[in-house]
């Protein structure tokens, strides 16, 4: 709201004023965030006629089109694909215009990801420009900034797309003047906060072209332009003009440029250059047109990312880890909020809720999630006031969504609407004494799941039932967060996309939950535990046994127990000592990580306390800087389940379930957690790109940093293993990685920091956070091909744990819904196999028609005014989660029946499959192909088969979307 007030409503405003003005006028805008905030509160009904007519011109182009220009190192493929459908269906609806370009030129570092998703949204090219310094000096002398990008493995050439990356002076004007101490071609000046100045004059506004400094101006444009031309293989040069918050005063930008531009094509004889306005896709059609051979890129990726040797920008994988952790939660309640609703529309047409307010409610969360993934939000680098509106918004849109699931559950059985309900997501609930609770468990992924969900009661003795009053296993024990709570576990077993109901009670005599009882070891003294011989327990599953040594507190090894394979395994907590200080050298700061030297150990005495049962086993370890602090800074919860006959365990006990609690830490301190074992993993480690693909990290030496720079994103997945065994690491918010040492790995939990840097300063980016994190990272340890089939559900049950609801039952018998008893077709779950995941199922609203033409025709006359949401429309997304050959049976291509697996929806009458982002046909989508050694034809490409009779084959890797429309009740 600020840079709307301060600029950037001024730019769209004066913008669409002065194209108007001349023909040969043209400009790009990206963020529909701003572009959006500017037609619903601004626009006058003549800007929004003449924003039409410029887009039909093709004089203002929309490029990526998404809410925001998100971040590619920290963000999850679920929420960039998010961001990307709200802006591309805000587009397609007002406009008929469908984005076919990237600007991707701000993202700290390229993941390899970016590259297919905007594939698969139908561009054409795609524009990077922050990569490696020393690498982006190589590409630049070498002339091989373009390249044809094969970023999926297994999608290879069709979801290839061409990709452009900028020149050292990237997507700024260089703004040096040779005849003048002012910079040059931003005649506007840089804007002003809070408020533009009154008498309109800017700081560093530049000196106004005129017949004295007109020849003086085109002569250095003229030869920044021969400079780069030097490092691209064609002779059209991309030459941005503009930077951050520029354009506000779009007239005097215009008419001082419309000078130099005729200047030079009078005399381009002379210069060697003529000079045009561009948009995106007429510098690409130019370069296209060539018909040159590139050469193809395979799916490495361009991070971490470095500007200078002691600039590695891996600090920010980690920083504002509650921004993080939290812009994740709100990810996968929107997610199982959208397929709860969906649900409720078709399977309860008389329902009583209104679907108009609920959509809401919904978009509220579409928009709070969507505009985090800005890469300077989740990514932590932003002031302090935009990081609480980021959580504000979020926090915002969950308790919008949370009740409306709420107010679905309770319209579905029809209960007494006075009934007191307090809803909550798998946050503990505040168990009331003397009131029967009930909690509503939904599991929003497309599987059957066994797993653990956990509420907070007053007491130990409680008995938990299910809908038909049988007694369901459960366990209690003394919570870690308060001496008067306690946790209780439930083993809740739920089929895809269902939810199930259980009612706690106080019991008197017959207790049914097992309680948990609690051993206590002494503190240990790290610093004199060596003298002593190791005194080992074991903690055992079906799966592990994880041995402690006495002596110290800490973890000694685990076993596998079904290969009896043992892994020597100990953790400890670590901090780098950072600089704040430019005058002592490099800083860490938002962005950059720069330790002073190696990570120093921070504790000198464990503590340890074992809370065993017969379900749940929970080793409490306390990490204190000496022996006789009163005060831990590091705590780690370890949890190992047992699963009783009769429940599919397989995941639950497969999993060593570890929270961290980290702060708050001292100023210039980073945390990590350090995980050393006897693996020989000659210090290779993988991370994930975004949870869609595996990159593969061998640790590298550098003259300087080499610390930081061998720092990774994990977003969801990381995993260190030799010959035989893996460790497989699975976060539920991003995380900075490493393996600074042969097998080991280690995870950047937390940073404090301050520094003096101008810039910094300025902007108010200090990270001075003095918060507790609370961080989950569940760990899989075993063979590898056992891994393999584990860690891509199990990272999905991480990420999309079950929405837990609680509501408080008043009177004597509660008639609870016999929800058991699947006496008709609805009741039927919705599960793909293992290999697939049901990635979207949602209900847009948009109003636009499937068909292009009709569309682009109702736009023009004018018919697409604000009508009501369209409900008949449901989005529809599933991909399959494997590479080709990175499975023997899960690797395969999987045929889904449309219409069987949504039968519990109601009677699919049509499908149709379209782009990523919903708005081509995929029929008639036709993207450039672009030449390479490897395919030397040239021409367009037509997309894969789609459904004959409701039946789709889904390939590894793919993402397919789909519109679905059921018989109406």
């Amino acid at each position: 709201q600020e840079s709307m007030h301060a600029y950037a409503a001024n730019v769209y405003t004066t913008v669409v004023e002065e194209l108007m003005k001349g023909k040969q006028r043209k400009f790009i805008a990206v963020e529909q965030e701003f572009f959006r905030l500017w037609w619903d509160m601004v626009a006058t009904d003549t800007q929004k006629q003449q924003v039409h007519q410029l887009l039909q011109e093709g004089r203002l182009e929309f490029v990526i089109g998404g809410q925001v220009m998100h971040d590619e190192a920290v963000t999850l493929i679920d929420d960039q694909i998010l961001q990307l459908t709200e802006g591309h269906g805000f587009l397609y609806e007002t406009f008929g215009f469908r984005p076919q370009f990237s600007w991707h030129v701000d993202p700290f570092g390229a993941s390899a990801t970016t590259p297919t998703l905007f594939a698969l949204a139908g561009f054409n090219a795609h524009l990077i420009s922050r990569i490696d310094y020393d690498l982006k000096a190589d590409m630049q002398k070498n002339k091989k900034l373009q390249f044809v990008w094969q970023g999926s493995p297994s999608l290879s050439e069709r979801q290839e797309i061409f990709t452009h990356v900028m020149d050292q002076y990237s997507y700024c004007t260089p703004s040096q003047l040779p005849f003048s101490n002012r910079s040059g071609f931003f005649w506007n000046g840089f804007a002003t906060f809070p408020d533009p100045p009154k008498d309109g004059v800017y700081p560093n506004m530049s000196l106004p072209v005129t017949d004295a400094n007109l020849h003086l101006y085109a002569q250095t444009m003229v030869a920044n332009i021969k400079e780069r031309a030097a490092w691209f293989q064609t002779g059209e040069v991309l030459w941005p003009w503009g930077c951050d918050k520029q354009f506000f005063n779009a007239s005097v930008q215009y008419s001082n440029m419309d000078l130099l531009v005729d200047y030079i094509n009078k005399h381009s004889a002379e210069f060697g250059v003529t000079v045009q306005y561009a948009t995106v896709r007429d510098y690409f059609q130019a370069v296209y047109s060539r018909n040159l051979t590139w050469e193809i890129r395979d799916s490495q990726d361009f991070l971490p990312y470095s500007t200078e040797p002691f600039q590695a920008w891996t600090g920010f994988y980690t920083s504002r880890s509650t921004l993080k952790g939290i812009a994740r939660r709100a990810s996968s309640l929107l997610y199982a909020g959208e397929s709860f609703f969906t649900q409720y529309v078709w399977k309860h047409p008389e329902g009583s809720i209104c679907k108009y307010k609920a959509l809401k409610q919904l978009q509220s969360l579409r928009w709070a999630v969507s505009e985090v993934q800005h890469h300077d939000g989740i990514t932590g680098t932003e002031s302090p006031k935009v990081k609480d509106m980021y959580l504000n918004n979020l926090m915002y849109g969950m308790h919008n969504v949370k009740k409306l699931m709420a107010s679905i559950i309770f319209d579905i059985n029809n209960a007494k609407k006075n009934g007191e309900v307090y809803s909550s997501v798998y946050t503990k609930g505040s168990g009331k004494p003397d009131v029967d609770l009930y909690v509503v468990v939904y599991n929003p992924l497309a599987w059957n799941i066994t797993t653990f969900v956990t509420v907070s009661v007053s007491s130990e003795a409680m008995s938990v039932y299910d809908e038909l009053g049988y007694s369901v296993p459960a366990q209690v024990q003394s919570s870690v967060e308060s001496q008067s709570t306690y946790d209780l576990y439930i083993l809740v077993a739920i089929s895809g996309l269902s939810y199930r109901k259980y009612s706690i009670k106080p019991t008197d005599g017959k207790q049914s939950a097992f309680i948990g009882s609690s051993i206590k070891y002494k503190r240990r003294d790290l610093t004199r535990a060596g003298q002593q011989s190791q005194q080992l327990f074991p903690v055992v599953n079906s799966c592990y046994q994880i041995v402690f040594d006495q002596n110290t507190n800490l973890m000694h090894s685990i076993t596998e127990r079904e290969t009896n394979q043992t892994v020597q395994f100990t953790q400890e907590f670590l901090e780098y000592h950072v600089n704040g200080d430019t005058k002592k050298g490099p800083i860490s700061d938002n962005y950059l990580f720069a330790p002073d030297a190696s990570a120093v150990p921070v504790s000198k005495a464990v503590g340890l306390e074992v809370m065993s049962g017969s379900l749940v086993t929970e080793i409490r370890q306390y990490f204190y800087s000496n022996v006789t602090s009163q005060d831990y800074t590091y705590a780690v919860y370890t949890r190992l389940y047992s699963v009783p006959e009769g429940y599919d365990g397989k995941l639950l006990c497969h999993r060593i379930e570890q929270e961290y609690s980290a702060g708050p830490l001292e100023l210039n301190r980073e945390a990590v957690l350090r995980t050393s074992t006897d693996l020989n993993t000659k210090q290779l480690l993988y991370t994930d790109n975004n949870g869609y693909q595996m990159q593969k990290r061998p640790f590298k030496a550098y003259v300087n940093n080499t610390v930081a720079r061998n720092y990774y994103p994990m977003v969801q997945t990381a995993y260190i293993e030799d010959d035989t065994t893996r460790l497989m690491l699975l976060a539920e918010r991003a995380h900075g990685v490493s393996s600074q040492g042969n097998g080991q790995v280690e995870v950047m939990l937390h940073r404090r920091l301050w520094n003096n840097l101008q810039w910094n300063l300025n902007n108010n980016l200090t990270l001075n956070d003095s918060s507790v994190v609370r961080p989950v990272i569940w760990l899989i340890l075993g063979a590898k091909a056992v891994t393999n089939t584990l860690y891509r559900t199990s990272g999905l049950a991480l990420e999309h744990r079950p929405v837990v609801m609680f509501g408080a039952l008043s009177g004597d018998k509660p008639k609870l819904p016999r929800r058991l008893q699947r006496n008709s077709v609805r009741d039927l779950p919705v599960t793909v196999p293992p290999n697939l995941h049901l990635q979207t199922l949602s209900i847009p609203g948009w109003r636009y028609s499937s068909d292009h033409a009709e569309q682009v025709r109702s736009i023009r006359m004018g018919k697409q005014k604000q009508g009501d949401a369209d409900f008949s429309r449901v989005l529809l997304r599933i991909r399959h989660l494997y590479e080709v050959g990175e499975d023997p049976v899960l690797s395969q291509p999987v045929m889904v029946d449309l219409q069987s697996l949504l039968k519990g929806l109601g009677s699919v009458m049509a499908v149709e499959e379209r782009s990523l982002t919903g708005t081509w046909d995929v029929n008639t989508l036709e993207r450039w192909k672009w030449k390479t050694a490897q395919y030397p034809g040239k021409g367009s490409f037509k997309s894969t088969e789609t459904s004959e009779d409701f039946i789709v084959t889904v390939y590894p890797k793919e993402i397919r979307t789909f519109f679905v429309y059921f018989q109406v009740q």
